[in-house]
């Protein structure tokens, strides 16, 4: 991971290409590239067979200069950094900040790659990409640029461990919405790796985060669940709860909601039973007494101390 830092203070994470794969790309491009001055320097000489030597070398020179320093350059300014070896390599020519590089910064590349790749056969961007830290040749010192890998591998994504048979639908009626993201993610990367740590350490971390989300949740500390049993049914029940809510089918609309504006479905009522006469109850001759309003109570909280400890 490369250190750079934007103006707006966020680090970036980039990746800078080493010397086998940035070797291998510029391999890959100098074969295109040869092929294609061959090609051209066929079709050139078969054009200017009726001119002087002179003539045939002049037009010799600038096709070299065109395509070793004009097209890389072309192909970097309108790739944004991406040339045939690099975009099979996965690599790419950034700016220092992490943006897409311009044409001044593909033409200092270019113009030094002559002396760099051409001239001296590759041997001075060798010794500055081994001395580098970020593995930088110089013509990206002198032109603030930076080759970075796009294609990183991705982190596999280790699954929580299910929670005991017992505990299942426990929790169904806690309240998680005052649960932050970042305390969901402390909760699943402990138990994706609580075998990996010390008993008591991992303990420890378990009534620690316990703690936490029962904090969180406003609910008593269950009685006889283990701290690590207790997180792995709340993440289980969170799991749950939001592939229900992925997969639950869209309801149906109510009876009157486009009645008005003609747009949606309303079913037709169901048909009412026939109307059966109630006997009229006598009025009666004294009023009734009310009984006394009850003043209402006030629950009584639970304490939110923690109830998990770790082992001593």
């Amino acid at each position: 991971m490369s250190g750079l830092v934007t103006g707006d203070a966020v680090v970036l994470g980039l990746r800078p290409a080493r010397l086998p794969s940035r070797g291998l790309a510029i391999l890959l491009d100098l074969v295109v590239y040869v092929t294609g001055y061959v090609l051209i320097s066929v079709g050139l000489t078969m054009a200017t067979a009726s001119l002087d030597e002179a003539a045939r070398a002049a037009v010799g020179v600038a096709s070299f200069l065109l395509l070793v320093v004009g097209v890389p350059i072309a192909v970097e300014t309108l790739s944004h950094g991406r040339s045939l070896g690099k975009l099979a390599c996965g690599l790419r020519v950034v700016r220092d900040d992490g943006g897409p590089i311009r044409f001044r910064h593909a033409m200092v590349r270019g113009a030094m790659g002559i002396v760099e790749l051409i001239l001296t056969f590759g041997s001075i961007a060798c010794i500055a990409s081994l001395v580098s830290a970020r593995g930088r040749r110089l013509g990206d010192v002198f032109a603030g640029t930076l080759v970075v890998r796009e294609r990183v591998p991705g982190a596999r994504v280790m699954p929580v461990p299910p929670p005991p048979p017992w505990l299942a639908g426990r929790f169904a009626g806690l309240d998680l919405s005052a649960v932050p993201d970042g305390l969901w993610l402390a909760i699943r990367q402990y138990l994706t790796r609580m075998n990996q740590l010390d008993p008591q350490v991992g303990a420890a971390m378990a009534a620690r985060l316990a703690d936490d989300l029962v904090a969180r949740t406003g609910a008593p500390p269950p009685a006889g669940v283990p701290a690590a049993a207790f997180l792995m049914a709340v993440v289980h029940e969170r799991q749950s709860r939001d592939a229900a809510r992925a997969f639950r089918p869209a309801a149906a609309a109510p009876a009157g909601a486009g009645a008005g504006t003609g747009a949606g479905y309303a079913p037709h009522p169901a048909p009412m039973p026939p109307a059966v006469p109630m006997p009229v109850a006598p009025a009666p001759t004294a009023p009734v007494a009310q009984a006394a309003p009850v003043a209402p109570t006030t629950p009584v909280q639970a304490p939110r101390a923690g109830g998990f400890a770790p082992p001593a």
